[in-house]
């Protein structure tokens, strides 16, 4: 049978795996490892298997992973998210949506720990939801604001996505943690003045708090800070002045975290030891999946349907910024249907090569990807962030609630998407700058 058509009939067997709900990194495995023995045969579909699992497991870079992973599990478990939201709330909370502002900021500052848009998100449904309605916000815009506030966490290093997105393409992955800093910081300040926005066109929906603070309460509060600001050096600092390699931030900054819990936080072995089995499960899972995903892509590259669509891209005659803007588009809409990881796992090893081919700079173009998927994590029917935060919402919240408070920030996820889609020096100049 023609190779190319192995491929096709590859790519179709994936999709309906995944409408059957069998799990990416089974998926993709399966077909890549049949596939493969359908194009060269047994012999050397067990090779390549074997020779592309030991040699993409034992990629030292790895290692960043399971530690930023621990380093958000430790975050949340020491009490550090709830004491850096309770001290913002107490420097904004007072003026009209100003709870509401005090999220998008602790959730930017747990993204300096955490990495993963879908722990931001739960932590912070947990911990300032309540808050917020207790205030008098509307559910859904309380529940809205942190199903989209997560995804700073993954623009802001230590981003998990980034450091996934790296392995996929040998890309520098502390290029891609500087680059993440500017458009994480941009879509903060895009929801900072959305939430203000709505505040001032519907009061009911976010008012100030009825409470007054003085100067002396939040002088005070000052000292709940240092923990999410230690931490953020260590990792962005390290990496910033060049005393860390992405991987030895990551452990400086476990380290770190783990020490201000037990000693600040008073986290005790049931916590540390939850965070521990909950670090090699989700660093597990992802590693299933990483793997797969770099057997499926040689069985792309062995069928030709990765070289015939890098070629078929190439001949629409796509500007390069035509082709990152339907690419965002595309993640967009399969965002609504896939997670991350899985999303990155199944297009990158088509679509990357393309991108290479036409020159587009590889930090603007992760940015961009990075961001798009994240757009599609809060649109119906699966938005994986709104599940997520679902999961610990209040009895009375629904997922419609969820998702109709998730809109307005969709819109301003967009603008933010522009932004950064027109403005590529937004995710080049800071790495160019640091790191060069």
């Amino acid at each position: 049978m023609d190779p190319f058509l192995i491929g096709i009939i590859g790519i179709l067997a994936l999709f309906l795996f995944l409408a059957a709900g069998v799990h990416i990194g089974v998926a993709l495995g399966v077909v890549g490892v049949l596939g493969t023995m359908a194009t060269i045969g047994l012999t050397g579909s067990v090779s390549l298997l074997a020779t592309t699992s030991f040699h993409f497991a034992i990629n030292p870079e790895f290692v960043v992973m399971p530690l930023f992973i621990l380093m958000g599990l430790l975050a949340m478990m020491g009490g550090i998210s709830e004491a850096t939201y309770s001290a913002l709330g107490k420097w904004v909370g007072t003026i009209r949506g100003g709870l509401g502002i005090a999220t998008v900021g602790a959730c930017t500052a747990f993204g300096t720990v955490s990495g993963s848009a879908l722990v931001t998100a739960s932590v912070f449904a947990r911990v300032s939801c309540p808050e917020m309605r207790r205030h008098g916000y509307s559910k859904g815009l309380a529940y809205g604001i942190v199903s989209s506030a997560g995804a700073i966490g993954m623009l802001i290093p230590p981003s998990l996505l980034a450091v996934v997105y790296g392995l996929l393409t040998l890309e520098s992955i502390g290029d891609l943690l500087i680059a993440g800093i500017a458009p994480g910081m941009l879509l903060a300040f895009v929801f900072t003045g959305g939430i203000l926005v709505i505040a001032y066109f519907n009061p009911t929906a976010a008012p100030a708090a009825p409470y007054k603070i003085t100067w002396r309460d939040r002088l005070v509060s000052l000292k709940d800070f240092w923990p999410i600001m230690l931490s953020g050096a260590v990792v962005i600092g390290g990496i910033y002045g060049g005393v860390f390699t992405p991987t030895e931030a990551g452990a400086f900054g476990a380290l770190t975290i783990l020490l201000i819990a037990v000693f600040w936080g008073g986290m005790h072995w049931p916590q540390l030891r939850t965070a521990l089995n909950e670090t090699v499960s989700i660093t597990a899972m992802i590693f299933l999946i990483l793997i797969a995903a770099k057997v499926f892509s040689r069985f792309m590259i062995l069928s030709g349907v990765a070289p015939r669509m890098v070629n078929a891209i190439l001949d629409i005659g796509l500007t390069p910024i035509g082709l990152v803007i339907a690419l965002a588009i595309l993640y967009i809409i399969l965002g609504a249907f896939l997670d991350s990881i899985s999303m990155l796992s199944i297009t990158i090893p088509v679509f990357y090569p393309a991108v290479q081919a036409m020159g587009i700079d590889p930090m603007w173009f992760a940015m961009v990807v990075i961001l798009a998927i994240h757009v599609g994590l809060i649109t119906p029917p699966v938005g994986l962030n709104v599940y997520a935060v679902k999961g610990v919402a209040e009895p009375d919240v629904t997922l419609e609630d969820i998702f109709r408070g998730t809109m307005p920030f969709f819109i301003m996820m967009l603008l933010a998407l522009a932004i950064i889609i027109a403005f590529p020096i937004l995710s080049t100049w800071l790495p160019a700058q640091i790191l060069h």
